[in-house]
């Protein structure tokens, strides 16, 4: 009986995280205004968009390395290869091959890099993953503001800026062909449920990644990185290579994160050549966090859920304030505010939880040695 009253309290506190959001989601939702199917729109939209890059940070968690907020490195390293292909003019599934083939060698040894620094801050790897994408960021504006144009030569003018070198602050991925929503026409049938369009090919791509995250999850590696998230002692006693696993997970996720980043950029059709990638971690976090996921334990399902909330939540809030106070710009300061405010509070939540099932586990403990 009182087992069973321990389980209903971790599952009370399993899910407090998105069913609190998504009252605050419920009650503002009429405070915007908005109808349902433009939300619903908007949310099929960001779906498509945003899955792929908070499903990339699943494995460095399962990997016991918590949330990886180096997976900006990835990011940078998609735009990279998005620039070098735009300035090729190669289009079409060629062009996105071309440019994922592009990142890849560079997210590779990007995530090399991250996971060798990470080996050596066990127990701090949050942290240390986001000043480190602070770090390359530095490099990646050095890269994309003197050395491409320069040292790298470009054959479209229009990319480059007017002083002859560095690549221009905005991209219209057009120019290479006709990226924008790509993924979305290259079938070249308009699929619509209710008025609302379904991106299906980028829809099909995201469960590919579901499927071989699943997969991976039951490999050797996959119950290696489990192994590790577990307890590294144990792990490492049982003759794994923990630093190298460790590293393998961060590797994986980098690359996933440069293909994410991809595919949200073709479907927007546009490239922030140097802000671009700044918020992608941040705002893949945080959805993970809203869904339920903990920085010891995510799911698919908590990076689908996630996404699915963080960004209604993302789309009513501003209107909302707008309504509610009648100042517009208070209602643009609420993007911020919430991004950076579902990180922190989430965690703090994720530390309340810890203490809680610790004190039902020493509760269960005693009293099943008092029934003894």
């Amino acid at each position: 009986m009182i087992k069973d009253k321990n389980k209903t309290k971790k599952m009370i506190n399993n899910f407090i995280v998105p069913v609190m959001f998504l009252v605050i989601i419920i009650i503002a939702i009429p405070l915007s205004g908005f109808s349902m199917p433009y939300l619903t729109e908007q949310v099929v939209t960001r779906l498509a968009r945003n899955a792929f890059l908070v499903i990339s940070l699943i494995l460095p968690i399962m990997a016991g390395m918590g949330i990886n907020f180096g997976m900006t490195l990835g990011a940078m390293a998609g735009q990279i290869g998005l620039i070098f292909i735009t300035d090729w003019g190669v289009t079409g599934i060629p062009g996105l091959l071309l440019a994922m083939a592009v990142s890849t060698p560079i997210a590779i040894l990007l995530g090399q890099f991250a996971g060798r620094v990470l080996n050596r801050v066990k127990g701090k790897e949050m942290i240390t993953s986001m000043m480190l994408s602070f770090f390359i960021s530095g490099i990646y504006l050095a890269f994309t503001l003197y050395i491409c144009g320069s040292i790298i030569p470009f054959k479209n003018p229009s990319l480059i800026l007017s002083r002859g070198y560095g690549v221009r602050n905005a991209l219209t991925l057009d120019i290479a062909g006709g990226f924008d929503n790509f993924f979305d026409k290259l079938l070249g049938v308009d699929i619509s449920i209710g008025g609302v369009h379904i991106p299906i090919l980028t829809f099909l791509i995201i469960a590919l990644v579901c499927v071989f995250t699943q997969w991976f999850k039951k490999t050797k590696l996959g119950q290696d990185m489990r192994a590790v998230g577990q307890d590294m002692k144990v792990a490492d006693n049982a003759g794994i290579n923990v630093e190298k696993v460790r590293i393998q997970s961060i590797v994986i996720s980098t690359v996933l994160a440069a293909y994410g980043q991809i595919i949200y950029l073709q479907n927007i059709g546009t490239l922030n050549t140097y802000n671009g990638a700044d918020q992608a971690a941040l705002f893949a976090a945080a959805a993970l966090l809203i869904g339920g996921a903990t920085v010891s334990k995510a799911t698919i399902t908590n990076a689908l859920v996630g996404t699915v909330l963080f960004h209604l939540m993302f789309i009513v809030m501003p209107a909302a304030g707008k309504n509610v106070t009648g100042q517009a710009m208070l209602g643009e300061y609420f993007r911020t505010f919430i991004s950076y405010a579902i990180v922190t509070i989430t965690l703090v939540i994720h530390s309340w939880k810890r203490s809680k099932e610790k004190e039902l586990d020493r509760e269960s403990l005693r009293l099943s040695n008092e029934n003894k």
